[in-house]
């Protein structure tokens, strides 16, 4: 599949993403048992975002030098708008953390532990789902209408089933490490395993991280194949997949106390899955060009945003009246 990464593409890609995992995991908190302000939430999530920008304009710069200018806007685009894509659907990701962690009660202070190997687990397996992925599409090409028709669905269903939150107490894989294991019904600090009695228990927070790794699988299900309505090109949709999660950590504290103020945010996102898979259905009667698209996306996503600010403000004046 033609692509335009080289190895100095990929080389340079490689090594601000692990200079960027090294910030997000270190400097905005790491292990520690601390609390990430909110006020420092706020700060790294521009950060990530203006990082994410500047990869776009380095992008453009090189690809202008190199390939031309009609590659370096076209190739600039995809990567803006797949970014803003897996964006605005990573959010949904965080939302379902939040009912995770509420569920097993865990404390503020060690959810970063938890989300550290979340990050990291994303990121390894949007690789290889997309990777994979690209490699279906070049010997496949009809594949990319099953991806359409399932991100069709899977907006529908987002849609059906808006204000309803997952039955966590009846999910298999909790039942199934709750029959296979002993966990004990405390936390002993950052530790997923504990010892008592000689008996190897595992802790709550280990639920938790195994809930977590799992959403990550089902939400790689669902974005994967949105980015490739706008690019099957493997350098441009893992980059803009790596850069949209090394955000989610800052974007998970940020809206921790503000999640209940987007209640209208889950139909968007399932309006957006419905635009993407018609997109895809429909690119050999008619290509929407990505800048339309972007466009698009973005107006959804921000009238989603307006309408739930607005809401939220109409219930609390109801609430003090």
């Amino acid at each position: 599949m033609e692509s335009i990464g080289n190895v100095w593409l990929w080389s340079g890609f490689g090594v601000v993403v692990l200079g960027m995992l090294l910030v997000d995991l270190l400097v905005v908190g790491g292990g520690k048992e601390n609390k990430v302000s909110l006020r420092a939430a706020g700060a790294w999530s521009v950060v990530w975002i203006v990082l994410s920008l500047a990869f776009a304009a380095v992008l453009w710069w090189v690809l202008d030098e190199t390939a031309g200018r009609a590659v370096a806007n076209q190739k600039s685009l995809e990567f803006v708008t797949g970014y803003l894509i897996e964006k605005s659907l990573a959010i949904d990701n965080v939302f379902i953390w939040l009912l995770l962690f509420s569920y097993f009660q865990v404390p503020i202070t060690l959810q970063k532990r938890v989300l550290v190997y979340g990050v990291l687990g994303a990121i390894v397996l949007r690789a290889v789902m997309i990777f994979a992925g690209a490699w279906l599409i070049a010997q496949f090409h009809w594949v990319l209408y099953l991806f359409g028709a399932f991100l069709v669905i899977t907006g529908i269903r987002m849609w059906l089933m808006g204000d309803q939150d997952p039955d966590l107490a009846a999910n298999p894989v909790i039942r199934w490490v709750r029959t296979h294991m002993k966990i004990t019904t405390e936390f002993h600090g950052e530790r997923f395993f504990t010892i008592q009695n000689g008996t190897r228990y595992a802790t709550p927070l280990f639920m938790a991280l195994v809930l977590v790794e799992l959403s990550d699988v089902v939400f790689a299900v669902d974005s994967i194949p949105a980015i490739f309505a706008v690019t099957t090109d493997p350098f441009i949709v893992l980059t803009s997949n790596v850069f949209a999660i090394l955000g989610l950590r800052a974007m998970y504290f940020l809206l921790a106390d503000f999640a209940n103020r987007f209640s209208l945010l889950k139909y968007g996102l399932a309006v957006v899955l419905v635009f993407i898979g018609t997109k895809m259905l429909l690119a050999e009667v008619y290509e929407i060009p990505v800048g339309v698209s972007l466009g698009v996306v973005a107006a959804i996503i921000g009238m989603t945003v307006w309408l739930s600010l607005r809401r939220s403000a109409r219930d609390n004046v109801a609430a003090a009246g």
